[in-house]
C-alpha cells in the first residue's frame, strides 16, 4: 500500500468519525428539546364568553367586535385618504410606459410609494398630533373632540386635491344638504371624491409620461419597417433606447420631484 492510499483511507476514517459525532450531537439536541420546552413555564391563555343579563356589557362587546373589524381595514382606509393612491398609480404607469412590466418589482414600487407618502403626509400628521393626539393623551379633550380635531387637517389636505365636480357628484348621490363651508363636508362624501380626483390626476401624469416613450416606439418601428426588418420586434430594439433616455434625463429624480411638488 502506497502513501497516497494510506492517506485516502485515513481521510475516510476521519470523515466517518466526524459524521458519527454530528449525528450523535443532533440526536442529543433533538432529544433534549422537548425536555427543555416542558421545563420552561408557559403563560396561560384563556378566552371566555360568559353570559350576561346586562345590556351595557352586550353593547360594549359589540363595540369591541366592530372596532377590531375596522382596525383590520384601517391600513386600506389610511392609504386611500393620503397621497399613496396618486403615487402608486403614477409609478405603475411609468413602469408600463418604459416597457418593463415587472421591473422595478412591486415590492420596490410599494416601498417607494410608502416612503413618499410618509414624507408628504408628515406636516398633516404633525398637525393631527398637536391638535388631537397629545391633548387626548393628556385628558384635556374627549374622544369625540379628538376625532373632530384629527379630521380637520386631513380634510384641509383632501379638499386641496379634490375637484369641485367630484365633490358635487357625491353630495348629489348622498342626497344630503349642500355644504355651506368646507367644515360641513363629511368624510363619507369627501373620501370617495378625493379618490377619483386622485385617479384622474394620476392618469393625467401618466399620459405625459407615456408621450416621449411612445415617440421612441414609433421612430424605431418606422425605421425597422423602412429597412425591411419585419420579423424583428420593435419593442426589443426600443427598450434600450427608452432606458437610455430615462437615465440621461435623470427620470427618477424628475418623477419624484414632480409627484412631491404636485401636492
Amino acid at each position: 500500500m502506497n502513501i497516497r492510499s494510506a492517506l485516502h483511507i485515513e481521510n475516510i476514517g476521519r470523515w466517518r468519525a466526524r459524521q458519527n459525532f454530528y449525528t450523535m450531537l443532533a440526536m442529543a439536541v433533538v432529544g433534549l428539546l422537548p425536555a427543555a420546552a416542558y421545563a420552561q413555564p408557559l403563560p396561560g391563555i384563556d378566552l371566555r364568553v360568559n353570559p350576561t343579563d346586562s345590556p351595557t356589557e352586550v353593547v360594549d362587546s359589540v363595540k369591541l367586535l366592530v372596532l377590531l373589524s375596522v382596525l383590520a381595514l384601517a391600513p386600506a382606509f389610511i392609504m386611500m385618504v393620503t397621497s399613496f393612491t396618486r403615487i402608486i398609480v403614477v409609478l405603475s404607469l411609468l413602469r408600463g410606459a418604459i416597457g418593463v412590466p415587472m421591473t422595478p418589482p412591486n415590492q420596490v414600487l410599494i416601498g417607494l410609494a410608502l416612503f413618499l407618502t410618509v414624507f408628504i403626509m408628515t406636516p398633516v400628521y404633525n398637525q393631527i398630533n398637536d391638535s388631537a393626539i397629545k391633548p387626548y393623551m393628556e385628558n384635556r379633550i374627549t374622544q369625540d373632540q379628538a376625532m373632530e380635531e384629527a379630521y380637520k387637517p386631513l380634510r384641509t389636505f383632501m379638499l386641496k386635491q379634490t375637484r369641485e365636480k367630484d365633490l358635487a357628484l357625491f353630495v348629489a348621490i348622498s342626497k344630503s344638504d349642500r355644504p355651506r363651508s368646507s367644515e360641513d363636508v363629511p368624510i363619507s362624501v369627501l373620501a370617495p371624491a378625493y379618490v377619483i380626483s386622485e385617479l384622474k390626476t394620476a392618469f393625467q401624469i401618466g399620459f405625459l409620461l407615456y408621450v416621449p416613450f411612445l415617440v421612441i416606439d414609433m421612430v424605431v418601428a418606422s425605421t425597422l419597417m423602412s429597412m425591411g426588418m419585419f420579423m424583428l420586434p420593435p419593442v426589443m430594439i426600443a427598450l434600450p433606447f427608452k432606458l437610455l433616455l430615462f437615465v440621461m434625463v435623470d427620470g427618477w429624480y424628475l418623477v419624484v420631484k414632480s409627484l412631491v411638488e404636485s401636492f
